[in-house]
Parts: C-alpha cells; structure tokens; sequence
C-alpha cells in the first residue's frame, strides 16, 4: 500500500471538522470589531461616553437612529464619503484596465527592451509611498491639480500600476500559447485576442487585483491627508478631523466609521471567491 504524500495528510487535515470551526471561531472574533462599532454607532451618544457596546444585550430597547440622522445631516461626511467613491471607483477601475493591458503586453508580445522594461517596473515595487509624497505633491501643485481629486487618483494609479503589472503579466504568461496562436489563427488581432480569450481566463486575476485596489484606496488616509483640500478629503480624513473633537462628535464618528468600515467589507464578502482563485492561481499545477 503506497503512503500518502505530505500533500495529500496536509489537505485532509485543513478539511477536517476541527480546523473548519477554529477558523469559524477566528472568523468571528475577526467580525467583534464590526459588530462593536455597529451596536456603539446605533446607541445615543450620552450612553457611548459611560459604557460599553455590549450593554445594549441588557437594554436593547436603547438602540436608535438618532446618530445616522445626524450623520446624515452633517454635510462634511456625506461629501466625504461621495469625495470617496469618486476616488476609489476610477483608481480601481484605471488600474486594472491599464495593468491588464500592460500585463498582456508584457506577457505575450514582442517589442525592443520588453524584459528591461518589466524589471524597471518590478523596481518600482519597492519605491515607498513614503518617498514620493514630497516631490509628487511638488509637480502636482505646479501643475495645479494638488488638492484636488485628480491628483489623488494620480498618485493611487501610479502606484497601484506596478503590482498590477506584476500579478497580470505572470498569470498571463501562463496561458497556453497553442490557444492564443489558434486564435490568431482565426483572423483575431491583439486586441480582439485580449478581449476575447484573454479577459476571459484572466477573471479570477483580474478580479483580485480589483479588490487589493479598492481596499488599498478606500482605506487610504495618508495619501489623501497630503494630496486633498476642505473639498476633496475622503472619509478617512473627515472622520479623523472629528476625532480632534472627540468628545462633542462621537455620535457621528461611530456611525461614520462604521460606514467606512463596512463598504469594503461588503466588496470583500460579495467577490471573495474571485479573490480565492486570483490569489491561488497558478499554485496548483
């Protein structure tokens, strides 16, 4: 009788009953922050300062919307939050089209200095945020679009385009290259090949990338502490102006950061599988 790889014991452990309810168990004291600011943010403000959000167990008859209608009505978070998704959604989207491109690029055809070139942008993979703040912020406002919500989605395109590359030039390069070649075959030209077989097999990649984008973006505030205005602040930095009044606004912190917090919860939770087989593919042979 043949023994079992180490493979084979490895996943017959991970499917066992006993690690499913541990990370059920870890998954859930992962969600108690959530939970907690949910409960904070739907109890009235006098009752937040003096105790916990697990006394609403005891009087659950205390729960109220009294601070999202006062969120509501404070014009500098729902500008912050509108000033959000105008700059997540076209960095996310800017990303991924031109890393897809560049990916394929890179991948399948043939131009001069194309491996020079790939290494000149996995370089650029480890410049930090850091070190560009200063001179970017410098070029932008000579340019005249520092402050404003261009140059913001600039900057998180900017350094969002290198990990795009990266990740969709490898798995790219993966595709079977009888397949593209029968396509072409068939009269396809690049592009009608990128969009047709190429978008197609690359989804889960794809689809990965988006949200590593969108979650680097929405939580983002030092980028948007340095390269925004009174007009164009996100949600993270009008919820971090609040705090320094911490006292007098935490009826609409706690359901401000709730809101923040939940938005890419949701985008995690509704395309999580997507994102399993982005981050997998490829390990499996």
């Amino acid at each position: 009788m043949s023994k079992e790889s180490l493979g084979s014991r490895l996943a017959s452990f991970v499917s066992g009953g006993l690690v499913r309810v541990f990370l059920i168990v870890v998954g859930l004291f992962w969600l108690v922050p959530t939970i907690g600011l949910l409960l904070s943010s739907l109890r009235p403000p006098e009752e937040m300062t003096v105790s916990g959000w697990w006394e609403v167990f005891s009087k659950p008859s205390e729960l109220t919307f009294e601070s999202y209608d006062k969120l509501l009505g404070n014009s500098d978070i729902t500008d912050s939050i509108l000033n959000t998704v105008l700059i997540t959604v076209p960095a996310t989207v800017l990303v991924v089209v031109i890393g897809s491109l560049a990916g394929y690029a890179f991948a399948w055809m043939e131009f001069p200095g194309r491996d020079w070139w790939f290494l000149a942008v996995v370089g650029l993979l480890v410049v930090p945020v850091q070190v560009a703040l200063i001179p970017i912020a410098e070029l932008f406002g000579n340019i005249g679009i520092f402050g404003s919500l261009i140059g913001v989605i600039l900057f998180h395109v900017g350094f969002g385009l290198p990990f795009a590359v990266f990740l969709l030039r490898n798995f790219f390069a993966e595709i079977p290259r009888e397949l593209l070649e029968a396509a072409r075959l068939d009269g396809a030209g690049e592009l009608r090949l990128f969009f047709r077989v190429v978008m197609p097999l690359g989804g889960p990649a794809i689809a990965a990338l988006g949200i590593f984008q969108f979650l680097w973006v929405w939580n983002d505030m030092l980028v948007a502490l340095i390269f925004t205005d009174a007009d164009s602040q996100p949600i993270t930095v009008a919820l971090q102006t609040q705090v320094r009044q911490f006292g007098n606004n935490i009826d609409i912190l706690a359901p401000g950061a709730f809101i923040s917090m939940v938005i890419p919860l949701v985008v995690f939770f509704a395309f999580q599988r997507q994102f399993v087989s982005g981050v997998m593919a490829g390990a499996v042979k």
